[in-house]
């Protein structure tokens, strides 16, 4: 591909999907990863049923485009991704280059344009932050210690008002590092290391790390289907997303509450595809608390980098959930009213015949 033509690809405002003769995804642009909420590195060489939900057979339509080497739309279909909800699109299916099964779809519709120039805005001051942070972490974190360190040692001859100075000076540049290292870790995250794991497990571990720390003040109630089989997943990023969620509904009720942890199997819910089959994620996660609920105003992108709905909350905790169990070809929701707010997540089984432990190549 030309500069030009790299330009053109990255810049194109609608989401876009190259996909090969095998209908696997060889290529997307920027707009479609956004639509996804997935790195191109992370799909690529994936069936494109399994990432994109199309309410329509289109098998006949890539197969006339194929064939006669001719542009076809698609009008008035629901097109679905990940935890997105459904959007009503237009497809346009044309062919790509000297290879005959290669193919170009793109999608089109105002629902998911809308979509993406509100979040375009949070989405480059995160995309911009993010890099700064890599970039300039290491040189940021040293004098912020520095300067922590400096202020506890005039606390010791302090008092009064002189002594609550230094202790804000403490405790902003703790907030200020606590930040930076979030955003660190959003930003390094590294490919899932996928094998057979035991919700439950996962669950357990994370369930005692909040109770001796930030969920001390709440009750946690179980309500767990033990005949559960495995799922596929990283386990130290599968209790990242279990203790991510625990501390939000913990920071919800600060006077204290109920967090529920909820497992069930449900076999209805099945990423849809054009040939009428799908990715199963029959493994279900509840965390739900009594909490105030998510604010109406920001129920909308609460997965997005920085939109967060407390003060001096950094709004990279369900950002980073999302990005995990996108990664992991799983389903994320949240239903939220004042005194209930529930995040489900549906993951799919193990392989037949992996055993627990044992890491996919």
């Amino acid at each position: 591909m030309s500069v030009d033509a790299e330009a053109v690809w990255a810049s194109l405002p609608l989401p876009a999907f190259v996909i090969g003769g095998d209908d696997r995804i060889e290529a997307l642009n920027p707009a479609a990863e956004q639509f996804l909420n997935a790195s191109a590195r992370s799909v690529a060489g994936q069936p494109v049923w399994d990432r994109l939900h199309v309410d329509a057979p289109l098998d006949g339509a890539f197969r006339r485009v194929r064939e006669n080497r001719a542009l076809i739309f698609v009008n008035d279909v629901d097109v679905t991704a990940g935890e997105r909800p459904p959007f009503h699109c237009s497809l346009q299916i044309a062919p790509l280059g000297d290879d005959p099964g290669r193919i170009l779809l793109t999608l089109s519709s105002r629902e998911i344009a809308e979509r993406l120039e509100r979040s375009h805005s949070v989405k480059s001051a995160a995309k911009s932050a993010i890099g700064m942070a890599e970039m300039l972490a290491h040189e940021i974190k040293n004098p912020l210690a520095g300067i922590t360190g400096a202020a506890q040692l005039l606390s010791m001859s302090l008092k009064g008002a002189d002594l609550e100075l230094t202790d804000l000076i403490v405790a902003e540049t703790r907030r200020i590092m606590k930040l930076l290292e979030q955003v660190e870790q959003f930003g390094n995250l590294r490919p899932p290391e996928r094998r057979a794991v035991n919700i439950h497990d996962v669950l357990d571990r994370a369930r005692k790390s909040a109770l001796v720390g930030f969920a001390a003040h709440m009750t946690i109630v179980e309500d767990y289907d033990p005949s559960l089989p495995p799922t596929w997943a990283d386990p130290d990023q599968l209790l990242q997303v279990f203790l991510n969620l625990l501390k939000n509904a913990a920071e919800a009720s600060p006077g204290g509450g109920t967090i529920r942890l909820r497992t069930f199997y449900d076999l209805s819910l099945r990423l849809r595809r054009a040939d009428g089959g799908g990715l199963s994620l029959p493994l279900v996660v509840e965390v739900a608390d009594d909490g105030p609920g998510i604010p109406p105003e920001i129920a909308a992108d609460v997965f997005e980098p920085f939109v967060s709905g407390r003060e001096n909350g950094t709004g990279l905790g369900l950002a980073l959930v999302s990005k995990i169990v996108s990664e992991h070809e799983g389903w994320i929701t949240v239903d939220s009213v004042p005194g209930r707010t529930t995040f489900r997540i549906s993951l799919p089984v193990a392989p037949r015949g992996a055993a627990e432990g044992e890491e996919t190549r």
